[in-house]
């Protein structure tokens, strides 16, 4: 029982955390087209779609423990 709702909540973070940072940067263009650039809406929808894909994106595999 354990082992399917760990599957099932791990294929659920795979596919809504990319599609949700896909949406808040499509949702920031949108914002900035229409209100212009530099806008605080845009800005923080942007800033959120970086801070999750760096959370639940790909770690850099790296050599040396210090690179």
């Amino acid at each position: 029982m354990f082992f399917w709702s760990f599957i099932r909540r791990a294929v659920l973070t795979a596919v809504l955390v990319p599609l949700g940072v896909a949406g808040a940067r499509k949702l920031s263009d949108t914002v900035e087209r229409r209100r212009g650039p530099n806008n605080r809406v845009s800005r923080l929808l942007r800033q959120g779609a970086d801070t999750a894909q760096t959370l639940f994106g790909r770690k850099k595999k790296r050599r040396f423990g210090f690179l």
